[in-house]
């Protein structure tokens, strides 16, 4: 059953149409228990109403709701910031930054670096996947021509991921196109997001049985190479469903990725699978953005 969102663009425009309510709201995102400078922590702080802005009384630095955050300095409206957010995390297949500046009509630039501000606050926090986990691997990128056609993974970037049954997904791009799923990388991704004691299945690729036999963990394959799908509660259908909506935001939206820029679309991707089932999405995106550091342009095109 779809998950019925309690936010839509009737409501945004409602209850979020002004730079005062905005603000009013990120104040209350940031600062649950009361307004605290973010410099010295301290709750002793006076509002300058017509700035929109705070100065704290012990260390007289003035801040506002976007402080330090993913908005630090913005020169977009409040409002445009909000929709956007909005239209990233409850757009299932995701919105391209072309989309995205029609729609607030912004210059392009200002587009995909609101686009990428958004990706990087949504970046999934570390944490094990437990229960039961499958993992696969896939590639994303652009068709090879000539002679190299023969080897058609090598214009293409690989991508490591694993869910849990009824859970959250973890996706991991290699920074090195045309890589191949090794040992390495495999048991690195395997370490990193997989609990000591699931239970994982993944298909019949080569590299999996030592590195769960090296942790001593519970494993079991299907062989995708004798056209085996389904093997009593052993398959890799969840995964493989989490590549098939990640590629059609791809084909749909995206239209293509670069491989440096891969791991952001990737975090954008999780935390609305990972938040699938939450009604109020829109504010647990809108939490992250104002508690996420501010993201230079310089850093991100470097």
């Amino acid at each position: 059953m779809a998950t019925t969102y309690s936010m839509n663009l009737v409501k945004l425009v409602a209850k979020y149409g002004s730079e005062d309510k905005c603000r009013a709201f990120l104040e209350a995102l940031r600062w649950p228990n009361g307004v605290t400078c973010p410099r010295c922590k301290s709750p002793s702080v006076s509002r300058l109403h017509k700035r929109g802005q705070f100065d704290c009384d012990k260390c007289r630095y003035h801040f506002s709701a976007t402080s330090g955050t993913m908005m630090h300095d913005t020169k977009i409206p409040l409002w445009k910031w909000f929709l956007a957010v909005y239209m990233i995390v409850e757009s299932k297949k995701g919105i391209s930054a072309n989309q995205l500046k029609r729609t607030l009509e912004v210059s392009y630039r200002t587009a995909w670096y609101l686009c990428h501000r958004i990706r990087k606050a949504l970046e999934t926090p570390d944490s094990f996947l437990r229960g039961v986990v499958e993992v696969d691997e896939t590639w994303v990128g652009g068709q090879t021509h000539g002679p190299a056609k023969r080897d058609n993974k090598k214009n293409k970037t690989l991508i490591i991921g694993a869910v849990a049954r009824g859970g959250e997904v973890r996706l991991k791009s290699d920074p090195v196109r045309g890589a191949r799923p090794s040992s390495k990388r495999l048991g690195e991704f395997v370490r990193a997001n997989i609990a000591g004691d699931a239970t994982v299945y993944t298909d019949d690729h080569r590299s999996y049985p030592g590195i769960f036999r090296a942790r001593g963990q519970s494993h079991d394959t299907v062989a995708h190479k004798n056209k085996v799908w389904v093997k009593g509660d052993v398959h890799t259908n969840g995964i493989e469903g989490a590549w098939s909506l990640f590629k059609r935001s791809v084909v749909g939206s995206y239209h293509q990725l670069s491989c440096k820029h891969l791991p952001a679309y990737l975090d954008e991707f999780e935390f609305r699978f990972n938040n699938r089932d939450n009604k109020d999405i829109f504010t647990a995106a809108m939490r992250e953005v104002v508690q996420a550091e501010h993201l230079e342009y310089r850093k991100l095109v470097a």
